[in-house]
């Protein structure tokens, strides 16, 4: 039996936490779907077809990984996908009430779905796209945030929307 796991955000943008996150997936899971949202209420830095770009790029070489965008809820985006599984990061403490929050109202619109939290290494347990979004707008560095594609990618775009 395959077992195709959802791996939902914003990716705003992706981040070597996230990328660490999807590797770990890969280990447990078949397949490895990430989902981009498109969040116009969080206002991303990126528009959607450039953040699908970049998880795309950061994970081409990564086998049965598969990065789509979706404008609806999580789990009705799981269930088209065949999904069972939705994979969440937490960082800190500070993130699991929230996740434990999420994953219970998920499990509640479908029950058949089930969560499953993973940690980031330890290296990359600071790094968020806020944080990132952050550097970006100073022009701080960042090549150890993102993957080398991603950060490509983001030197070629506009800097004046930055």
């Amino acid at each position: 039996m395959i077992k195709t796991s959802l791996y939902p955000g914003t990716f705003d943008p992706i981040t070597n936490g996230h990328y660490d996150i999807i590797v770990r997936a890969l280990n447990l899971f078949d397949t490895v779907v990430i989902a981009v949202a498109d969040s116009h209420e969080k206002k991303p830095l990126f528009t959607l077809k450039q953040r699908v770009e970049m998880a795309k790029a950061a994970t081409s070489h990564l086998k049965n990984v598969e990065v789509l965008p979706f404008d609806n809820l999580t789990v009705e985006f799981a269930a088209k996908q065949n999904a069972s599984i939705l994979i969440r990061g937490l960082r800190a403490v500070s993130d699991f009430e929230y996740e434990l929050q999420l994953g219970y109202l998920n499990n509640s619109l479908d029950a058949s779905i089930e969560t499953v939290y993973l940690m980031p290494n330890l290296k990359h347990a600071f790094i968020s796209s806020s944080i990132v979004r952050n550097m970006l707008k100073f022009n701080g560095k960042t090549s150890h945030l993102l993957p080398p594609k991603v950060e490509s990618m983001i030197k070629e775009i506009n800097t004046c929307t930055l």
